[in-house]
């Protein structure tokens, strides 16, 4: 029984291995399938800024240099084309060719729009047609050989239209010289290329005007060519090519000229050898000149500390170290200006170097280990590196630690005061003084050197100030605690660090916030004493603007009541006259001005008799309008109250 299940087992794994061996050889073709069926050549567009792109500008450089060379060449040494004409025929078109593919590759080229890369086919070919470069090449690309049939097959100058696809050779000269790592050299060679070219189609022009002229009728042209010496081909370009470089490089050594148009010739060649001559010169004062500036962004300039210490008479042996200081940096290739070189990178290049070349040695240092990885990225754009003479001093016993030193190359010996005795000896990869930057609380040292650190040989150190530390781990405050717990346990471990209790500590911590917190309680209890003294001083100067206010309305009401009771008084005497007029003469009128006198209430009584009810009428009017009088003047004596009640209260 038992066999038999394992027979089972067996058979039953074969089973899905053969099942899935079948799966994985179905999806194979089908992977493959998708494979090819990614790459859409329909859809296929290029990207200016990938390898493909500047590789095929690389290409076209060829073609577009034989146009340049072998047209001219052709036209001028006719028996070169005559012999050749097959081979020349073949390069011809396979030129163009090329320049066919340059044509579509330009109809398929992307364009950055907003910083996106464009896609779409449609935009990419009206963008193209409507460039100035799609008109250069549609001219290059004319089929100016059927011109042959014309003029015959040793005709090569009719392909002179080639000469119009220059622009992707500068393109590509362009491109070449931003990635090579030797730009200087690339330039020199890209004039040479350029003073070549010019000198071959000048020896070109010399061996056709030779032969308008004819050959050694005179000795400036070239000799007769029934002279052995003088009939190979190679003989007849390397004699061309010599002379017009005689005479472009302005050597001289020629023959005279004798001939008008010998003397034409000579004249654009000086010229031209001027304008040569001026380039090539401007051209490498450019070259030493941008040496120059590198030398000093890479090494300090050693110039200027020479003229120093001449001018300060410092020792001969004092100039020697600084001297050989110098030299060491130069012949080594040691940088100590790193961040002055990369400071025009995005921060983010800066990082991302600076991680390349300084990280591994930032990871080896102890207290470092186990922390983020941002931290040390923002660490190692603080190193600054430094270079130490043999027998120089980097730190002494008793000093204080404004950094740490981190060692990349040489070594370094740990010596007694003495500066003989050797205690130890620290190599690449060794650090020290990271202690004395971390500010740890009980450290019996105090923050100082503890030792005597001397360089043996060159020593290349990287150096960490203790400000970019503490500046750092501002942002990190997870980081900054794990690096104290750290340098506790190395000083516990060395000795150097106080036992103090840790009970002790917190209550010291506990006292503290509790003292911070009776001092703010104390400073608000103040502030609101303050506040509430300054509303009751208000409120009083409040209450006595009121009284004096009430005081000085309570007047105000006796006048006006007066003023309005011998207003009605002088009203009645003046109805009771005009009544007196219509029913007696003139004595009866003095006897009722007597008796309303001395009488006024009885000439009242009287008055009603005789039409009093008009008079009464009229006299409630006015009294209705002088009362209405008095409600006006104390409201506006209420609004004037109310508004100095609000400015107080602002105030």
């Amino acid at each position: 029984m038992n066999t038999n299940r394992w027979v089972r087992l067996f058979t039953w794994q074969r089973m899905n291995k053969n099942s899935e061996e079948e799966e994985n050889k179905e999806q194979e073709p089908k992977e493959k399938k998708e494979e090819t069926t990614k790459l859409n050549w329909k859809e296929w567009i290029i990207d200016p800024s990938e390898e493909f792109y500047y590789t095929w500008l690389q290409i076209m450089i060829l073609p577009i240099c034989y146009n340049w060379v072998i047209i001219i060449f052709r036209t001028c040494f006719y028996a070169i084309e005559e012999k050749f004409v097959a081979t020349w025929l073949t390069l011809d078109y396979i030129c163009d060719l090329f320049y066919v593919l340059d044509t579509v590759i330009g109809f398929r080229t992307g364009f950055l729009e907003q910083g996106i890369l464009v896609r779409d086919l449609s935009l990419l070919k009206k963008r193209y047609m409507r460039s100035s470069r799609f008109k250069w090449d549609i001219a290059s690309l004319l089929p100016t050989d059927l011109l042959y049939l014309k003029l015959g097959i040793h005709t090569p100058l009719v392909r002179v239209n080639r000469f119009l696809r220059t622009s992707r050779m500068n393109e590509a000269l362009d491109r070449m010289e931003t990635r090579t790592s030797y730009p200087n050299t690339f330039r020199v060679a890209k004039l040479m290329l350029y003073i070549f070219v010019l000198i071959h189609w000048n020896a070109c022009v010399y061996f056709s005007l030779s032969n308008y002229i004819g050959f050694g009728a005179d000795p400036w042209v070239y000799p007769n060519i029934s002279d052995p010496d003088f009939a190979a081909t190679r003989r007849q370009y390397f004699y061309c090519f010599w002379f017009s470089t005689l005479i472009l490089t302005t050597v001289g050594d020629t023959p005279p000229p004798e001939r008008e148009e010998e003397y034409l010739f000579l004249v654009a060649d000086m010229l031209i050898a001027v304008l040569v001559f001026a380039s090539v010169v401007g051209s490498m004062g450019d070259v030493i000149s941008s040496l120059r500036d590198r030398d000093n962004v890479f090494f300090p300039n050693h110039e200027l500390v020479k003229g120093y210490l001449r001018s300060r008479r410092i020792s001969k042996e004092l100039q020697k170290r600084v001297n050989d200081w110098y030299q060491h940096l130069h012949i080594n290739k040691k940088i100590t200006r790193e961040n002055e070189i990369l400071r025009h990178l995005p921060i983010t290049l800066q990082t991302a170097i600076a991680v390349s070349v300084h990280l591994p040695t930032m990871s080896k240092v102890t207290i470092f280990q186990n922390c983020e990885n941002s931290l040390l990225e923002q660490l190692v754009l603080k190193l600054t590196p430094q270079v130490y003479s043999p027998g120089e001093y980097v730190c002494k016993k008793g000093d204080v630690g404004h950094e740490m030193y981190i060692i990349k190359e040489g070594k370094l010996a740990v010596v007694a005061d003495d500066g003989v005795t050797q205690f130890a000896v620290l190599g690449e990869g060794n650090f020290f003084g990271e202690i004395s930057i971390l500010n740890i609380k009980g450290n019996k040292s105090g923050n100082r050197r503890t030792a005597n650190i001397r360089s043996i040989g060159y020593s290349d150190l990287f150096s960490l100030s203790k400000e970019d530390l503490t500046e750092t781990l501002l942002e990190y405050p997870a980081a900054k605690r794990l690096l104290e717990e750290k340098g506790h346990q190395i000083l516990t471990k060395m000795g150097m660090l106080e036992e103090t209790d840790e009970g002790e500590g917190e209550v010291e911590k506990t006292e503290d916030k509790v003292k911070r917190l009776e001092a703010s309680l104390e400073a608000l209890q103040t502030k609101l004493a303050r506040l509430i003294a300054e509303l009751e001083s208000s409120a009083r100067k409040m209450m006595q603007r009121v009284e004096l206010l009430e005081l000085q309305t309570e007047g105000w009401e006796g006048i006006v009541a007066e003023g309005a009771q011998g207003e009605i008084e002088e009203w009645e005497k003046v109805k009771e006259r005009e009544i007196g007029d219509g029913d007696g003469d003139g004595d009866g009128e003095k006897e009722e001005e007597k008796e309303e006198e001395e009488e006024p209430i009885v000439e009242g009584e009287r008055g009603e008799g005789d039409g009093g009810e008009e008079s009464l009428g009229e006299k409630e009017k006015n009294a209705g309008g002088i009362e209405e009088s008095e409600n006006e003047k104390e409201e506006t004596e209420e609004e004037q109250i109310k508004t100095e009640t609000q400015d107080q209260k602002r105030d």
